[in-house]
């Protein structure tokens, strides 16, 4: 029995759409690998009393690594004080941004373009382009080596990109549920704190996760700006783990990665809720 013409094509259309995905899950089978070894590697290493570069099973369990890196010194000093300048930059950061994506939100202007041009240009331009002249300017107001210096900088550093997408999310808060708060008597920044943020709780916490994860893991800022290793985060701590003469202490490494990597992971799991939240605005405008 022949098949149609209009069967074979059909087949043959069903064959390569088959080895197109078939090709697609082979490249991300091979992504997920490349992302997922060094993952096993820290994992396994963590625990392994023969610790080294290569990913391999453990030819043993321990923890000696673990009691090697909790002390103050290696571990707690470094990330309390990972803690107060990401948090702190980051509650500046959510902060500035909100109050800077209302007006450009809510008002029109001509200059409301090219603000959100140059804050998306802002974005682009790399830090290690602008340390020497923002060191020179720390040196110059005793800025240099400080907490609240560094604070500052994270948050300026950050604010472009926080602006912008806080200003995409609240584009999403319908305009009348503020309009009818000022019948009521409310002012624009009341509307702000009570209507647009509550409602705009999933992007309030991409910037907050977004800004937190991408000042977390920053080496060369705190490593430029800060000089007493007192005050230095975990993030330029760990290059201690990194002795001289290519000696590397591959286990007590892998064991601080994972404490190190513990914040930023609850801190995602304890915001996942709002983050997969949505505007339920959708009776809140009717009628």
């Amino acid at each position: 029995m022949s098949l149609s013409p209009r069967s074979l094509s059909s087949r043959s259309l069903s064959s390569r759409r088959t080895a197109r995905r078939l090709a697609a899950d082979a490249g991300l089978l091979v992504v997920a690998v490349a992302f997922l070894l060094p993952l096993a590697w820290v994992v396994l290493s963590a625990f392994d009393p023969h610790a080294g570069l290569r990913v391999k099973a453990t030819d043993g369990v321990t923890l000696d690594h673990f009691e090697a890196i909790l002390t103050d010194e290696i571990t707690f000093t470094p990330l309390l004080n990972s803690l107060l300048l990401c948090g702190g930059a980051t509650a500046l950061t959510v902060v500035c941004a909100a109050l800077a994506a209302y007006p450009l939100s809510r008002y029109r202007s001509r200059l409301n373009r090219p603000f959100l041009l140059t804050i998306l240009f802002a974005t682009s331009l790399p830090i290690t382009a602008i340390m020497v002249p923002v060191y020179a300017l720390f040196v110059r107001v005793n800025l240099i080596d400080t907490m609240q210096g560094t604070i500052f900088f994270f948050a300026a550093s950050q604010l472009p990109f926080g602006i912008w997408l806080m200003k995409n999310f609240m584009d999403g808060v319908p305009k009348e549920l503020e309009e009818a708060a000022w019948t009521d008597g409310a002012s624009s920044l009341q509307s702000l704190l009570r209507i647009v943020l509550p409602l705009m709780g999933p992007g309030v916490a991409v910037v907050t996760v977004f800004s937190f994860v991408m000042m977390w893991g920053n080496f060369f800022v705190p490593f430029m700006l800060l000089l007493s290793p007192d005050l230095m985060p975990a993030s330029v701590s760990i290059n201690d783990f990194f002795g001289n003469r290519g000696m590397v202490a591959y286990g007590q490494l892998a064991a601080f990665s994972i404490v190190y990597s513990t914040p930023v992971i609850l801190l995602y799991v304890l915001i996942s809720r709002r983050l997969g939240a949505g505007f339920a605005l959708g009776g809140a405008v009717k009628g």
